[in-house]
């Protein structure tokens, strides 16, 4: 796999425009921190972005399975790209609509260009290394969050935020320059099969639904994204309820380093463990780290909280997209990891809100047990429930 040059392509512009999405990120939220005072409407601004990938969506699907997964790369590249500029206005105007625009943009672009990237794994690697390279390509992503907010938070103090989304915007274009030396042995679309891509998700649905185990992972992906969707407004929460900048830096830091090593770990477990049990291990203990952050006010406890959530997501999520890439025919990917898409967005616009108006309302550590709570008694009842079914069997992928 190592000698695979589009591996080290992927990895590298991964890596690179992970440093610059990180950025932005970080970026956001000391815009928003600045121009808005209410958690609700921070929640509102970042899920008007989210509700553009949802609608989206559908059309994106066809055009990922119908076109070439790495012109759809290298055209959405370039939108994220000019997406910067229009928060380049927003910081000038100080106009959050600005913002608002930029957010719908890049939020579109990333419509097109992770479920592209995601069904182009398949086709620059052998289906035994999907495991590793899933773990990896995780982990670089990871790396990338890591340095890129302690690198933000460092740049915050050094330079404007202007600065910040100029080097962001660079990161994208370089991210474009690497796609253009994939090389994919892409299948030529036939006229048929493109004619069932144009009839969007009608001819996906009865597909997933002959493939349980591929239901059943979609469904357990809901119990992260209700820590996940209201991640950056938590990060923002326990640094106001501490008074202590710093602890955003810290917090992303253990999260990202925690993933790392999770998603190392992951390949071990999987030649023990079933993919399932996995799954449903690892769903429990993300209930347990929202439990913690009962204790927000605590600087340590609030650190191990995301620490455990981070290593229990590294376990969770290569294992999940090894199942979607393998149990899914190929010919459907681009429409499924849509679809996938689509569904995550939506939790993530329901979490956000969600958390958003639960932080005013009741604050962030009742709001922690209550989520705890509820993923906690999601995995319960889908264990209990599906453990008696015969055909969730173990993940046919040579892990060695």
């Amino acid at each position: 796999m190592w000698q695979n040059k589009n591996v080290w392509i992927l990895l590298t512009g991964e890596f690179v425009a992970g440093l610059g999405l990180w950025l932005g990120i970080i970026g956001n939220l000391e815009f928003m921190q600045e121009k808005v005072p209410s958690d609700f409407m921070k929640a509102v601004i970042l899920a008007i972005g989210l509700l553009a990938g949802v609608a989206i969506g559908p059309y994106a699907g066809r055009v990922t399975d119908q076109v070439k997964k790495k012109t759809v790369m290298i055209v959405a590249g370039l939108a994220r790209a000019i997406s910067v500029i229009f928060m380049l206005v927003a910081i000038q105007t100080g106009s959050v609509l600005w913002m608002v625009v930029f957010l719908i943009l890049i939020q579109t672009a990333a419509a097109f260009y992770f479920p592209a990237l995601q069904a182009a794994i398949p086709l620059v690697v052998k289906e035994k290394e999907l495991l590793q390279m899933n773990g990896i390509h995780m982990n670089v992503s990871t790396l990338s969050r890591v340095l890129g907010t302690a690198i933000a938070g460092i740049f915050l103090v050094m330079m404007s935020l202007s600065t910040m989304y100029i080097l962001s915007l660079g990161a994208y274009l370089i991210l474009v320059i690497f796609t253009f030396f994939l090389a994919i042995d892409e299948p030529t679309v036939s006229v048929a099969h493109r004619s069932k891509a144009e009839s969007g998700f009608k001819h996906l649905f009865p597909i997933i639904k002959q493939l349980p185990i591929v239901t059943m992972t979609l469904i357990m992906t809901m119990v992260p994204l209700l820590f996940i969707g209201g991640f950056n407004l938590l990060v923002i929460s326990i640094s106001e309820l501490q008074d202590n900048p710093l602890i955003k830096s810290w917090i992303y830091t253990a999260e990202g380093l925690s993933f790392m090593i999770g998603a190392f770990t992951v390949k071990r477990l999987s030649r023990k463990q079933s993919p399932y049990t996995i799954l449903f291990l690892f769903s429990f203990i993300i209930g347990l780290s929202q439990l913690l952050l009962f204790f927000a006010n605590s600087p340590i406890l609030s650190v191990v909280a995301f620490a455990v959530f981070g290593f229990s997501v590294g376990c969770f999520f290569p294992t999940a997209a090894t199942i979607f890439q393998t149990r899914v025919p190929k010919e459907y990917h681009g429409r499924f990891f849509s679809f996938r898409n689509m569904l995550d967005r939506i939790i993530f616009q329901v979490v956000l809100l969600l958390t958003g108006l639960m932080l005013d309302l009741i604050g962030l550590q009742m709001m922690s047990v209550i989520f705890g709570i509820m993923s906690m008694a999601i995995t319960a009842i889908f264990f209990f429930k599906y453990r008696q079914n015969v055909y969730v069997k173990p993940l046919n992928v040579d892990v060695s």
